[in-house]
């Protein structure tokens, strides 16, 4: 029988069927990947699934859980800056506990090289929203690589070590929920272990490290000064594709996982639209975007969640006078959830609908599933706690809802929980709602691990307040 952690660290070339997250455990073996730090969320715990395959005593770097996101961050800053190439990974809206501490990091000199590792979820799958964190990455001036497969996801991490070590800068490695979990056979390289070198290697020297204002602006300048050189490599590098089919001159510009559902949409198309999948879609690569412009009369922008491809393609083609169509989001609903083959082929059927007739709509089905809405597990400590409080409670009482297992108890039959925010809101937000409130009692849920995460300042707060506290 196979072993996860065998197979992860076999030194000669193989090939493998692994999900998108099994494929980076390898590329980080592969590339000398010392630290690694996260904060478990979807969809990336399969990361640490894998990393925990491998015994502690053979495992090439160190591992930690950290006690949340932004101490993740730092922990694998931390290491880079005394010489060791770290990674950190966790969910979507984990940038937002880490941010403090992420946005700093493009001014930083990461002697050692440092890859973010960020699990985006459109669709709201397992999250609280649809945050598109390309945003952070224009914000904290950042490069990003956005891979569509388990295939790229291995490649583009072993290509994002390689550049954030030359540069000495932090690369983001952007994937989404279905680039995760995605299973695709994958051809790896080999792997030669080396030593760990222990000596450290941070010297102030190699900063500034510390953003006082007398430093910040010529930290600034060498941030911008690094985009301006990954922008000028990346427009000669070989992730980008152009899918090149001399048909029209319609052409679709497109990344990650919404290119595999343009392929699949396109299939049976006679005519087919020229495409360019952008690998890194921050810097974007200008020179390689205005010649694919120049050559096509329309272009549609194909991207999940916000317009942002959209918005700097259609600057880049007014600065250059370029004279192009560009086509983006039609209306709401392009903001919202995943770019599934069916939606894309919707989405061009309204863009050019003389290459793709709108298809028959599918016929209902002869029987319809009843839903089947999450429930706390048999035998769940949480299902008579709630009972009992439910008892306990005058229907006027408000009860605050937080992260975790307990969050289901806003379903029926407990319905307790009428607000939910983030980690750790809920004694901040009871303790708000006891203000002025002298006939309505207050009561918070909040697990152990999100205690530790972010619930410890606020329920400083909460005691004074509450008039009931339940962990």
């Amino acid at each position: 029988m196979k072993q996860m952690g065998d197979m992860l660290l076999r030194k000669e070339p193989f090939s493998e069927i692994v999900m998108g997250n099994t494929a980076l455990v390898r590329a980080m073996v592969e590339a000398g990947t010392r630290v690694v730090a996260s904060y478990p969320g979807s969809p990336t715990p399969e990361i640490a699934e894998a990393i925990a395959s491998i015994p502690a005593d053979r495992r090439p770097f160190y591992f930690e859980f950290s006690t949340n996101e932004k101490v993740a961050t730092e922990v694998a800053y931390g290491a880079a800056v005394n010489g060791h190439l770290s990674t950190v990974f966790f969910k979507s809206v984990g940038l937002n506990v880490a941010s403090d501490t992420f946005v700093q990091l493009g001014l930083m000199n990461i002697i050692g090289g440092m890859i973010i590792v960020l699990g985006d979820d459109p669709g709201a799958n397992s999250s609280q929203n649809e945050q598109d964190n390309r945003h952070y990455a224009r914000l904290s001036y950042i490069p990003v690589l956005e891979p569509a497969s388990p295939d790229e996801v291995y490649d583009y991490y072993k290509k994002a070590a390689i550049l954030s070590a030359s540069k000495g800068m932090p690369v983001i490695l952007r994937l989404t929920t279905h680039v995760c979990h995605a299973k695709q056979r994958v051809s790896f390289g080999a792997w030669t272990p080396v030593e760990l070198d222990r000596t450290s290697r941070f010297d102030p020297a190699n900063g500034p490290y510390i953003p006082i204002a007398a430093d910040v602006f010529p930290m600034k300048r060498r941030a911008l000064q690094r985009i301006s050189e990954v922008r000028s490599w990346s427009d000669g590098s070989d992730l980008h594709t152009h899918i090149h089919y001399e048909h029209t001159g319609h052409g679709i510009i497109t990344a990650g996982l919404p290119f595999l559902s343009l392929m699949d949409a396109i299939e049976t198309t006679p005519e087919k639209p020229d495409i360019l999948k952008l690998g890194m879609v921050y810097p974007l690569p200008e020179k390689l975007i205005a010649d694919f412009l120049r050559s096509h009369s329309q272009i549609k922008i194909l991207e999940e969640l916000d317009d942002i491809l959209e918005k700097e393609i259609k600057a880049l083609a007014h600065d250059a006078q370029i004279p192009v169509r560009i086509i983006g989001k039609c209306d709401a609903e392009d903001w919202i959830g995943e770019y599934t083959p069916e939606r894309v082929y919707d989405m061009l059927a309204k863009t050019w609908p003389e290459l793709f007739p709108a298809k028959p709509a599918a016929q209902p089905a002869s029987s319809v599933l009843p839903p089947r809405p999450p429930q706390m597990c048999p035998g769940c400590g949480h299902r008579s706690a709630f009972y009992a409080i439910q008892k306990a409670l005058d229907p006027a009482d408000i009860t605050v809802a937080d992260i975790g297992c307990h969050t289901l108890g806003f379903l029926p039959p407990y319905r307790i929980g009428q607000l939910l925010m983030c980690m750790g809101a809920s004694p901040g937000m009871a303790a708000g709602l006891s203000l002025f409130n002298d006939n309505r009692n207050v009561i918070c849920f909040l697990g152990d691990s999100t205690f530790f995460h972010a619930g410890i300042p606020a329920t400083t707060t909460a005691f004074s307040h509450l008039s009931s506290l339940l962990f």
